[in-house]
């Protein structure tokens, strides 16, 4: 396992100092030839997110969370990660390190009062409203835990990149293996979406639905290489490439790129959408911020 960890956090590195800086190897799929859609900036934070790599929006606390895994490699237990509490009027800073006690956490999910963080081995859980962690489970065997997403039902699920696998935490505090699968190619992003969950592959850059009841996974787009956060607008969603890339994915497949800040060499981590105020956040992983956009139709 040990070997599995230290190879994905180099992939990550490696990738972090050989960007892109053109969309070479990527098909045409990628993007359309005439984009209806955009993209306008409205506010970048401070640079002290120190490796800022989720967002998430408190409607009930008008609050961000963003998890800093706070340098390099992304697998470290070296106990430096925290939360941090940032205004998504302007970006402002709220509170720099909210919540300690991590190694490099990363995915997060909402249930309530309760905020789920992934934290390499670790599923913690944290109350909003005094910022303690409440509750850290290890998961058996895991190797790189990163993207979470919740269901109606008080489910939590999550990714762990490095083993193919998509974990289950139950309502009920039950933890369980939900999908393991060698041909997923990296489980990064995940959003469930009714009767199925969206997955975007980081390896292999395949933007997926699995069933709920059968498990099938479906392609509904490729191209997306390095492929991380995913959010659901209107019928549609938005997915971002860690490369620095987000893309707007119709339900057909069809896709089209938004945003490419890879020659400025901002990552484009695990993005947050706001449906009310149309608001894309985005963390730039090693660009220390998140910044905000205006998705204009």
């Amino acid at each position: 396992m040990k070997q599995q960890t230290i190879y994905l956090a180099l992939t990550f590195l490696a990738a972090a100092c050989s960007q892109p800086k053109s969309n070479e190897g990527e098909t045409a799929s990628a993007e359309t030839t005439e984009p209806t859609l955009g993209l306008e900036k409205l506010w970048a934070s401070d640079t002290l997110l120190t490796t800022s790599e989720s967002v998430i929006y408190d409607e009930t606390n008008d609050v961000l969370y963003v998890s800093c895994i706070n340098g390099a490699p992304p697998d470290a237990k070296d106990e430096d990660g925290f939360i941090a509490k940032v205004s998504p009027a302007d970006g402002s800073i709220i509170e720099l390190q909210w919540v300690t006690g991590m190694d490099a956490p990363k995915g997060l999910g909402l249930i309530g009062s309760t905020l789920y963080v992934t934290d390499i081995d670790d599923i913690v859980a944290i109350d909003v409203t005094t910022g303690e962690i409440i509750q850290k489970t290890t998961v058996p065997d895991a190797v790189f835990l990163n993207d979470i997403t919740t269901d109606d039902e008080g489910n939590v699920y999550f990714t762990d990149s490095g083993a193919n696998r998509i974990h289950k935490l139950s309502a009920d505090g039950e933890l369980s293996l939900w999908i393991e699968d060698a041909e997923i190619g990296g489980p990064n992003g995940l959003l469930d979406d009714g009767d199925q969950m969206m997955m975007v592959a980081f390896g292999k850059g395949i933007f997926n639905t699995i069933d709920y009841a059968s498990g099938t996974i479906t392609q509904v787009a490729d191209s997306l290489p390095g492929g991380d956060g995913i959010e659901k607008t209107g019928a549609d969603y938005l997915v971002s490439s860690w490369h620095g890339r987000v893309f707007y994915v119709t339900a057909a497949g069809e896709t089209t790129k938004l945003l490419d800040t890879s020659e400025a060499g901002a990552n484009a981590a695990d993005i947050e959408f706001i449906a009310k105020s149309n608001t894309l956040l985005v963390p730039t992983f090693f660009g220390n911020q998140v910044v905000a956009y205006k998705l204009t139709k």
